[in-house]
């Protein structure tokens, strides 16, 4: 039968233990292929993309005059900034409250990338760090969280 899907869920008094979802057939199969692209709502278009272009590195792709947003890039994730019609009244994201982007994680390449970053996020005007680097869950992994100039969370993270 197309698109069947067991479940078995095995309970435990009032808490679900496990959930084991098994596929039978192939129109199961993954069918995307990863992340296109990232846009992120910013309270300040400049601020936000100089984030991103010179305390990040990132290359400047373009941009749009009519629905003002920008285009950046690392060579891996694009991610477009959407300026918001009125900074003043924008809803700020309340990642407790409100369901959307928690945090965007990008990856660093060493613990010493890790370091130099935060070293140089801390110096940046509207940058505000959440956390300096640690060790994530245990190690090996380990990271840091910033909220860009208009506020959205960054996990940036180094994993051996």
């Amino acid at each position: 039968m197309k698109n069947k899907l067991f479940v078995v869920f095995l309970i435990s008094a009032t808490m679900l233990t496990s959930v084991d979802l098994i596929a039978e057939d192939s129109d199961s199969i993954v069918q995307t292929q990863g992340l296109d692209h990232l846009g992120l709502s910013v309270t300040d278009l400049g601020a936000s993309t100089r984030f991103f272009t010179e305390a990040l590195g990132w290359s400047f792709l373009g941009e749009n005059t009519k629905y003002p947003s920008t285009f950046v890039s690392d060579g891996h994730i694009m991610i477009s900034l959407w300026q918001v019609n009125n900074p003043l009244t924008a809803q700020r994201f309340d990642r407790k409250n409100n369901v959307g982007l928690h945090h965007l994680a990008i990856s660093v390449t060493s613990y010493e990338a890790l370091d130099n970053l935060y070293e140089k996020l801390k110096l940046v005007p509207g940058v505000v760090i959440e956390f300096s680097p640690e060790i994530a869950y245990g190690g090996p992994a380990k990271h840091m969280m910033v909220r860009e100039p208009s506020g959205n969370r960054i996990e940036f993270k180094f994993t051996p």
